[in-house]
């Protein structure tokens, strides 16, 4: 293999080893700990939904049934809104390093 083919397959390989996402299992073994807003709002949220899930709905007419099902949508959107959280790939993390690098 010569130099020149080397330099040519080189950056290929490095993206491929360092692009691959991948999920410690380190991490689904540590306690998950919500600040105490967060698990209210969760609570309400959980106790809605089995409220709503438990209700008659073949009495209601439709206007009423688009209201709990805009009211549902809006409290999955705000549960997802509570867990946001920002994952970066190795891959990432060495680009970063290697800019903060060049830049200092």
């Amino acid at each position: 293999m010569t130099i020149k083919k080397f330099f040519q397959i080189a950056p290929f390989i490095f993206f491929i080893a360092f692009a691959m996402p991948f999920q410690s299992n380190a991490a689904a073994n540590l306690p998950v700990t919500d600040s105490t807003a967060d698990a209210r709002i969760v609570s309400e949220i959980v106790s809605r939904v089995t409220e709503i899930q438990n209700m008659d709905k073949t009495s209601l007419s439709a206007s009423e049934k688009k209201v709990l099902k805009n009211e549902l949508n809006a409290m999955k959107h705000r549960a997802e809104g509570l867990n946001s959280r920002v994952y970066l790939s190795v891959g990432a993390i060495i680009i970063i390093i290697l800019l903060l690098i060049l830049i200092l």
